[in-house]
């Protein structure tokens, strides 16, 4: 699992697979909208099972497996933490267009 905090990377280890950092980004930037867009699904498919239609001020204050549900996911490493670590160890594949079909791709 991705590191939580702030870390200092090599720009030149971005652009060792694609040859250019701005490729990498892209496909960083990518990858972190992914993991994002799962875990938010999950998180609101967890959610989903607390919802009550009749809110009352003790159901509110007393769930706590609801509570210890929203702090895990909120310690959870950044989708771009995650996405930096997977594309870092080459564990997201990628194609790249321009080198397919031997021109840019509009």
């Amino acid at each position: 699992m991705a590191n939580p905090s702030i870390v200092t990377r090599d720009i030149e280890s971005f652009s060792k697979s694609t040859g250019n950092v701005y490729k990498s980004l892209a496909i960083v930037s990518k990858r972190a909208r992914q993991i994002s867009s799962n875990v938010k699904e999950e998180l609101s498919g967890k959610l989903a099972e607390f919802a009550s239609t009749v809110d009352n001020l003790e159901e509110i204050f007393e769930n706590r497996e609801q509570i210890e549900i929203s702090k895990f996911y909120e310690r959870m490493p950044k989708p771009t933490a995650i996405a930096v670590e997977e594309f870092l160890e080459d564990k997201i594949l990628f194609r790249d267009p321009e080198k397919e079909e031997g021109g840019i791709r509009l």
